[in-house]
């Protein structure tokens, strides 16, 4: 069944076209990855299938009996309403049901209500509540009672992805849904949306996210459309063959291109109308060699460092609290010269409050940070741009360096340098409104690296990047001479790049842990699943022990197991009583949606209760008998 078509579709900005006569389509049950340079019109291409922007032309159609959810990259929220009044603002089966039981109570409309408890049985949802605080949770959002206005761009956006997973739509749209989210949360979105049925079309850069969860990728780059049915690996593997292909292709026609320019070169100016058609066919060989072939060959960023002496950088015994919540405590490290160290953790942890202290910008509640005197730290952080929108985009770097010095000791130019982190020249020369988000995230991380430092901290630098800026920034990375230490939720980048974690595993204490990302998740889950059987293995040694004092033979129950049993038989009729009086409340004598929760939640615990003084009861009838 096919959930949605585009056929021609196109985006003109005027004085170029953005992408031009794109056709695809999705199919239900397909997970699709778009991916593309960072300007490409990944985002808009979204906004287009999500029915926000208009088509230059063609025609986008998606099947009319479906539910589309789309979670843009800034969505947009009502500030005044807090977390959970968001959420049940959205219109969905579920919170329609809820919307219509409560109107029936207030009009004592019988159909009305019959309808909506029908529904509500149906979808299970009188447990919606519980639900939807679960999902909240696992995606880090734990005050349902905040206003959206008191939250930050992140938290929003976090809000928002709760949003469109709890609505469970057919077709679900995403553009970067990794992006402000800490790894264990991006592991969890990984396994719900690769284990769910829904249809999803997304856009992210997440290497590792799209291997798991994409099963189709489609890529666009020239502005075109590159299909490949299979993960993210896949994909790799047929780019290359494609690649390799278009340099044979390439190579061919500027053979011919050759041939052909000796033969219009050869031919007099009045030319016959015989020969028209070999002219045309040339200038579409021109044009097509011009702009159909790109070569990824790419120069060794091996950037020279300045020198440093022996002291690096000296953490003693530094610790930090906020409002009773310890972040770090009594944590030691001395930088060694060649350190890359990845910082993990939970948001909300204190990663950043790390890279603060030793960048000076916040203080230790005890414990110092020493710096050796020739230590240039170049800081990434997550904060605003610092740049003039109409100031030029070579301008913008050339204020730092006119040219950066190679590890060889030749020198780039900065025209040079903005061209390895794909800033063409025609680009290097624009203004830096032109820019899109990700094209400004990349210039502000070079304006870092031209600077020439020797220990580099990186807060989220990966956030708003495309992969091939990824790449280059990988290689740039290891090359590195200097010592780095880096924030990032992008486990593909950790695991190419450091060597060393540190963990905030909470309450303030940080693992130092030798290893990249992966290595220090595996070696976490060996220790929990260690943990896990230890706890088991006491189990048995109980239950081994306790025939060795046999109980005594009891043919008749104790005054105090008369007493129990006696009780136990009121307390049940109690709950069966309470059983019956929620479960009316829920099917009609109830008309606060929230309490709905509450009662389903009661009702539960009921059940579960039941079942345990059924079974005592069953043991001391026993006795009795």
């Amino acid at each position: 069944m096919n959930y949605l078509s585009a056929e021609n579709i196109g985006r003109d900005l005027g004085e170029k076209w953005l992408f031009k006569a794109l056709t695809f389509g999705i199919l239900q049950g397909e997970k699709v990855a778009l991916i593309g340079s960072n300007g490409s019109g990944k985002t808009t291409l979204l906004d287009m299938v999500a029915g926000l922007t208009e088509t230059d032309g063609g025609e986008i159609s998606v099947r009319k009996d479906i539910r589309v959810g789309y979670l843009p990259q800034e969505p947009e929220m009502k500030d005044e309403l807090t977390v959970m009044e968001t959420i049940f603002y959205a219109e969905n089966e579920i919170t329609t049901a809820i919307k219509n039981y409560e109107l029936s109570m207030e009009n004592n409309d019988i159909d009305l209500m019959s309808s909506a408890i029908e529904t509500l049985d149906a979808l299970q949802a009188w447990d919606y509540e519980a639900k939807v605080k679960q999902i909240l949770g696992k995606l880090g959002i734990h005050d349902f009672n905040k206003l959206i206005s008191q939250l930050s761009g992140g938290q929003k956006k976090r809000v928002a992805l709760a949003k469109v997973l709890i609505d469970n739509p057919d077709f679900l749209i995403l553009d970067e849904p990794t992006n402000h989210l800490d790894l264990q949360t991006i592991e969890w979105l990984e396994g719900f949306l690769s284990t769910s049925n829904t249809t999803l079309f997304l856009v992210t850069h997440d290497r590792y996210f799209l291997d798991k969860v994409a099963n189709r990728i489609m890529e666009l780059a020239n502005n075109q459309i590159h299909k490949f049915t299979g993960n993210y690996a896949y994909f790799l593997e047929k780019k290359a063959d494609r690649e390799a292909n278009d340099a044979v292709v390439h190579e061919k026609n500027q053979q011919r291109l050759k041939k052909e320019l000796e033969w219009m070169r050869r031919q007099p100016k009045a030319r016959t109308t015989k020969a028209q058609y070999r002219i045309d066919a040339f200038h579409d060989l021109k044009e097509k060699t011009a702009a159909g072939f790109k070569s990824d060959d790419k120069i060794e960023l091996n950037v020279r460092t300045e020198r440093m002496g022996k002291k690096i950088i000296e953490i003693h015994d530094i610790s930090k609290s906020y409002n009773d919540i310890t972040f770090i405590d009594h944590f030691n490290y001395v930088f060694k010269r060649g350190d890359k160290i990845g910082i993990v953790g939970k948001n909300g942890m204190g990663k950043t409050t790390m890279l603060d202290i030793i960048m000076g910008i916040t203080k230790p509640d005890s414990g110092s940070v020493i710096k050796g005197e020739t230590i240039k730290i170049g800081y990434y952080s997550q904060g605003g741009l610092d740049f003039s929108e109409d100031q030029k985009v070579i301008d913008a770097i050339k204020e730092y360096a006119e040219f950066v010095k190679l590890g060889d000791g030749r020198e780039l130019s900065i025209s040079a340098f903005l061209t390895m982190f794909l800033f063409p020249p025609k680009v290097q020369y624009n203004p830096i409104s032109k820019l899109s988000g990700g094209e400004k995230r990349r210039l502000q991380l070079m304006k870092v690296l031209v600077q020439g430092p020797n220990f580099l901290i990186l807060d989220e630098p990966t956030n708003d990047l495309d992969i091939d800026t990824l790449n280059v920034l990988e290689e740039f990375l290891e090359s590195f001479g200097g010592c780095l230490l880096v924030v990032s939720h992008d486990r593909y980048f950790m695991d190419k790049i450091i060597d060393h974690v540190f963990a905030f595993e909470g309450e303030g204490y940080i693992k130092d842990f030798p290893g990249n990302y992966t290595e220090y998740r595996n070696w976490k889950d060996e220790e929990e699943k260690a943990a896990l059987s230890q706890k088991k293995e006491k189990v048995p040694a109980v239950v081994i022990e306790t025939p060795k004092t046999p109980a005594p033979d009891k043919k008749k129950m104790s005054f105090k197991e008369k007493k129990e049993f006696e009780d136990i038989e009121k307390t049940m009729k109690k709950l069966d009583e309470r059983k019956t009086a929620v479960f009316d409340l829920m099917n009609g004598g109830e008309s606060d949606f929230e309490k709905l929760g509450a009662l389903g939640q009661e009702l539960e615990e009921i059940k579960n209760e039941l079942e345990e003084k059924e079974l005592r009861w069953l043991e001391l009838s026993e006795l009795e008998g």
